[in-house]
């Protein structure tokens, strides 16, 4: 039986992926199996600031790559930076081949931009602050033209379908149906899990569902205590919070307190341009000690502010803030996930069968915490790796199984979905510690007792205690991960953390999590 290769996930990665596959001889069967309406719903549209790529005149892979370890807090992997910092300027000109129009000067030259943590103007932006709007355009255009993939809209994947360790499809939710797709391989292009915090930057999908099936299936999952938030999404309400582009910051513009305060030269020698975590952390405690926290972008780009950064602009007079006259109000969100599914170079997860690229996948690249811009690089740079070696894997005998139908799941607007968003970023935030982040994670495993075993939700729970026993073990603080217990870093911690869900549920079995106050607040 010729069976598909299936693509769960439409965001940049799933569709470079997707893109790939449809390229070669003979062309293998694909579904895209997407949750919303294609091109809708993935963190990669939202993306403003850029993609990184040494394309200029002064720059290097190398330097690329120096400063990308050196944003990765010790534990970056070598070996893939260097891919993704080689490959990076031929995956722009691919892309720009597909149709991504990236601003150019009047000669046509690509325009570079500045970013924090940098050593060169490298970013590159499409339509100002519209990039990944403007890739998420051309790929969508791409793959709704290629006849040879199969696009399943509305269609929620609830559960992967495994058999003695290898993955052979998953099931499918459309409607109020489930329905088994069985396939020769599964590409798991979910994104990332900024959703599963209170406030965040990621759309409502992302969630964190492709790392909870993952993780049920058996697949190891590495890093899982690193979350990135991004210092300046702009606090205008609404959920995700839109975001005020590390771009501004990197043409200038200042962070000030309520007071009109600078702030930034206190925590960091490169003040508003230092690595995204101490940014952000520096905001905390301001706001913790009854600051609010501002972009002050008045000086520094001014009247231009509506032709250079028009979506963010947009966002400001949607609320009456004129962004060349006043400061925009900004907090920290939950923004990005450094770790994921363990994968090598090439997309292969711990499972045979089972893929990953994207957001989803933890190449190793970020470390403990991300250079900016290299996200939507990843993406350009590995998927297509993982599409080369799916064609190589994709001829392997594949089991069957039937598969009884299952039950829909619930809506994720449940109160205990809200809930848990609280406790991820109360507890699971910015600055941790073993008290908060115990009593968490027994709430957690109250709420889960309590839940269908598949589904959002279930998904929901599941994530949270990977991230949290991940947090609680690592003893330290390193790049996105800060325990106020342990605020130094400690060179017995210098390597990555992998955990599988069995190991994870065993941790937590023999930690002490005492009495929860949070039982009280529920009763």
């Amino acid at each position: 039986m010729n069976r598909p290769i299936l693509i769960i996930g439409a965001g940049a990665a799933g569709l470079i992926t997707a893109l790939k596959l449809a390229a070669a001889k003979p062309t293998p069967k694909i579904i895209l199996a997407v949750k919303a309406p294609l091109g809708e719903g993935a963190a990669s549209a939202l993306a403003q600031g850029g993609v990184a790529a040494a394309v200029g005149a002064d720059d290097a892979p190398a330097l690329h790559a120096a400063d990308t370890l050196g944003t990765a807090g010790g534990l970056g992997v070598s070996k893939a930076i260097n891919l993704l910092t080689a490959e990076a300027p031929a995956a722009i000109k691919t892309l720009q081949k597909i149709g991504v129009c990236f601003d150019t000067d009047d000669k046509g030259n690509l325009i570079v931009g500045q970013e924090a943590a940098h050593s060169r103007r490298r970013i590159l932006h499409a339509g100002g602050d519209a990039t990944g709007a403007e890739i998420m355009r051309a790929l969508k255009v791409a793959v709704q033209a290629t006849e040879a993939i199969e696009i399943i809209e509305g269609a929620e994947a609830l559960d992967l379908l495994v058999d003695e360790g290898r993955v052979y499809g998953a099931l499918l939710q459309k409607g109020e149906g489930v329905s088994a797709v069985h396939a020769s391989q599964v590409v798991l292009a979910t994104g990332g899990l900024g959703a599963l915090y209170q406030y965040t930057t990621n759309p409502q999908e992302a969630r964190g569902d492709g790392l909870a099936m993952a993780a049920r299936a058996g697949a190891r999952l590495a890093d899982m205590e690193f979350v990135q938030f991004h210092p300046t999404a702009m606090d205008i309400g609404g959920d995700p919070l839109p975001l005020a582009t590390e771009a501004l910051r990197g043409e200038g513009a200042t962070l000030i307190n309520s007071n009109g305060v600078r702030f930034m030269a206190a925590a960091h020698a490169d003040t508003e341009l230092a690595p995204r975590d101490v940014v952000a952390r520096a905001m905390w405690r301001q706001r913790q000690m009854g600051q609010r926290t501002y972009l002050d972008c008045r000086k520094a780009i001014g009247s231009s502010f509506v032709k250079r950064f028009p979506t963010v602009y947009a966002y400001c007079q949607s609320v009456g803030i004129d962004p060349a006259k006043e400061p925009i109000p900004v907090v920290p969100a939950a923004h990005y996930h450094m770790g994921g599914i363990d994968v090598d170079e090439d997309g292969r997860t711990s499972l045979p069968g089972l893929w990953a690229c994207g957001e989803v996948a933890s190449t190793g690249i970020h470390g403990a915490n991300r250079l900016a811009s290299n996200s939507l690089l990843e993406a350009i740079v590995f998927a297509p790796r993982t599409a080369e070696a799916l064609l190589d894997a994709s001829a392997e005998k594949t089991p069957f199984r039937e598969v009884c139908s299952a039950k829909a799941h619930k809506s994720r607007s449940d109160r205990l979905g809200i809930r848990m968003r609280q406790i991820a970023y109360d507890a699971f935030g910015l600055i941790r510690e073993e008290k908060t982040m115990t009593e968490a994670l027994q709430e957690i495993l109250q709420i889960e007792e309590n839940l269908p075993a598949l589904g959002g939700l279930s998904n929901q729970a599941t994530v949270l205690k990977m991230i949290g026993i991940s947090a609680l073990l690592r003893q330290e603080s390193r790049g996105g991960h800060f325990r106020s217990d342990f605020p130094e870093s400690k060179e017995s911690f210098a390597k990555r953390s992998f955990l599988t869900l069995e190991q994870a549920n065993a941790k937590i079995a023999n930690i002490d999590l005492g009495p929860s106050p949070y039982r009280k607040k529920q009763a």
